[in-house]
């Protein structure tokens, strides 16, 4: 019995893991996304009139 709690428990952990770094990737990818596109906006002066 314990061996299968060990043997979840270290999967969990993977899966964790796994899904940590794909919204790490996630959200780095869509600030350097973000991050372009404004100063393209900049770049041609169609932001908001500021």
């Amino acid at each position: 019995m314990n061996e299968r709690l060990v043997r979840a428990t270290e999967k969990a952990g993977v899966w964790n893991l796994v899904l940590g770094i794909v919204v790490l990737v996630t959200g780095l990818a869509s600030g350097i996304l973000l991050i372009l596109n404004a100063a393209r906006l900049w770049k041609a002066g169609t932001g908001l009139g500021l």
